[in-house]
C-alpha cells in the first residue's frame, strides 16, 4: 500500500477527487504522486465521458463584460442539477467561459470547447470542463453564446 494520510491529504487537496478514489489512485500507483494524478485525470475523462449523453437543463446564464465596456458575452452552460449550479467551481467555469468568448471569439460551443484555455495554455476549454464533470459527477454543456463588440459587424 503506498497511502499515508499525508499523501492522502496531499492528492485530495491538488485534485479535488473523492477520498476513495485518491487512496484507489496511491495504491494503483504505490504512492507515486506525479502517476496518482494522471490516474485521477484519466479515470474522470473516462467517467465524464459516459455523462454525455445524459439531459443537462439546468444551470446558469452568465454575463462577462469587458473592463472598458466595448466587449460583452453572454452564455448559457447547462447542468443536471440546481446543487451544481450553485457550486463555486460551475460558477467560476461559466465567468471563465464567457471571458474566453469574449477574447478568442469562437463561432460555435465545438470551436470554443477546442480552443486553449486563456488562463492555463496547457489545457483547452474541453479539458476544463470535462474536469469539472468528473468532479461534480453531472454532465455540464456550453449550451450557447453571443459576443457583442463595438463596432463589429452583425453576424
Amino acid at each position: 500500500m503506498g497511502r499515508s494520510v499525508e499523501a492522502i491529504k496531499s492528492l485530495r487537496e491538488k485534485t479535488g477527487a473523492p477520498i476513495g478514489d485518491v487512496k484507489s489512485a496511491l495504491d494503483a500507483c504505490q504512492g507515486d504522486e506525479a502517476k496518482a494524478i494522471d490516474y485521477l485525470k484519466r479515470k474522470g475523462f473516462e467517467a465524464a465521458k459516459k455523462r454525455q449523453g445524459r439531459a443537462a437543463k439546468l444551470g446558469r446564464i452568465e454575463s462577462y463584460i469587458h473592463h472598458d465596456g466595448r466587449v460583452g458575452v453572454l452564455i448559457e452552460v447547462n447542468c443536471e442539477t440546481d446543487f451544481v449550479a450553485r457550486l463555486p467551481e460551475f460558477q467560476a467555469l461559466c465567468r471563465d467561459v464567457a471571458m474566453q468568448v469574449a477574447s478568442q471569439q469562437p463561432a460555435t460551443p465545438q470551436e470554443l470547447l477546442e480552443q486553449p484555455f486563456i488562463k492555463d495554455q496547457g489545457q483547452t476549454i474541453g479539458h476544463y470542463l470535462t474536469a469539472l464533470i468528473a468532479k461534480t459527477g453531472e454532465n455540464i454543456v456550453v449550451r450557447r453564446f453571443v459576443r457583442f463588440g463595438l463596432g463589429e459587424e452583425a453576424t
